[in-house]
């Protein structure tokens, strides 16, 4: 392993240990990193972009295990509306992950994968371990800090927390903190992976096997809140897969079955079961008002930063409702935001997929 506060490539060991909102610290944080295009002679070009939950620092770069684009290579790139001929890009994998950043499936002090004996994490002990990243990077203030969904959700944490820290804040289909109705698809998933045989309570490292399809069946489970019936309906209907007639059994008779499977075989394939328990906790944990005093207008008391929320019209999972909340506790403490719901039939993924609309919105926004 690296000496504390030495780089190689694309990764950093950070060189104090990491608070955590749980009382606990850990001592050797590694942060996993991409970066797009040149840093300015005076770093003031440089834009954070978070990831979402099932994401990762590849944004813009071949992912590793799966060949695949990066999941916002349609947003990020010379000449897209996150322009890295203009714009320096850094997006990090977070602390919990499964991408290089420290997280459960990394070795503990005792040179053991950490498992459940990793602490649970929080959004914004997610967001230290990046500003100590910016910190180490020599970057004191960001143009911009985006992200979407989870990232989103980070994003409005730094804004909170570390608010002389980006001069803009983009926060895309999101919200201050998760709903009910979020938690519990969130825990349905948590007991999909703990109810696998192959969990192990955790320690499924040395098996050579783990929760795969547990982790598989969160993912078809999360992955429906993603979209939107009417998306569902017109990409899928009730038509079947490969077959004239129902077969009067369990396979994958309707082509939205066969879908939602290989989504999460697919995703078993390159995240961390573990992994998955810790970032959705963090999600579900993420309360901004609560964070402070149980007003979310205070949480904003000290912004500098210029703010951009964007919804979707089919998104129910953050659904419009969740960023006039935001817009209206930036309003209470006169900060400078914009907001704009897009229209869009793809639900809550609309930020990931061709809405040439939030193109626009985004590369205004940063100009």
């Amino acid at each position: 392993m690296a000496s504390a506060g030495a780089l190689d490539a694309k990764s950093l060991v950070l060189p104090d240990p990491l608070p955590l909102d749980s009382g606990q610290r850990l001592e050797t944080v590694r942060v996993a990193y991409e970066t797009y295009g040149e840093l300015a002679d005076d770093k003031g070009n440089a834009i954070l972009v978070f990831h979402a939950l099932s994401g990762d620092q590849h944004v813009a770069s071949v992912h590793p295990i799966t060949g695949k684009p990066g999941w916002w290579d349609r947003m990020v790139g010379p000449g897209k509306p996150i322009d890295t001929r203009r714009y320096h890009i850094i997006c990090a994998n977070v602390v919990g992950g499964c991408m290089g950043s420290t997280g459960p499936a990394s070795d503990g002090p005792d040179g053991k994968p950490w498992a459940m004996r990793f602490p649970v994490i929080t959004i914004r002990d997610m967001v230290r371990a990046q500003v100590a990243l910016l910190d180490a990077l020599g970057i004191a203030k960001l143009h911009a800090v985006v992200g979407g969904s989870m990232g989103g959700m980070l994003a409005l944490s730094l804004a909170a927390n570390f608010p002389d820290r980006a001069k803009r804040v983009l926060a895309i289909a999101t919200t201050a903190r998760h709903s009910a109705q979020n938690i519990a698809f969130h825990e349905v998933g948590r007991q999909a992976i703990m109810a696998d045989p192959n969990w192990e309570g955790g320690d499924y490292y040395a098996h050579g096997k783990g929760p795969e399809k547990g982790l598989a069946v969160a993912r078809m489970a999360a992955h429906i809140t993603y979209l939107s019936e009417a998306g569902l309906t017109d990409k899928f209907g009730r038509r079947l897969q490969d077959r004239a007639a129902k077969s009067f059994g369990f396979d994958a008779d309707f082509q939205v079955e066969s879908y939602l499977r290989h989504q999460g075989i697919a995703f078993s394939d390159r995240f961390d079961a573990n992994a998955y328990l810790y970032i959705t906790r963090a999600m579900d944990y993420f309360d901004l008002a609560e964070e402070h005093g149980g007003r979310l207008a205070d949480a904003f008391a000290g912004a500098t930063a210029r703010f951009c929320l964007v919804s979707f019209d089919t998104d129910w999972l953050y659904p419009t409702a969740e960023s006039r909340h935001v817009v209206h506790a930036l309003n209470a403490v006169a900060a400078p935001v914009s907001f704009v719901e897009l229209s869009a039939p793809y639900g809550h993924d609309s930020f990931l997929l061709d809405v040439p609309a939030l193109d626009r919105v985004v590369k205004g926004f940063l100009e």
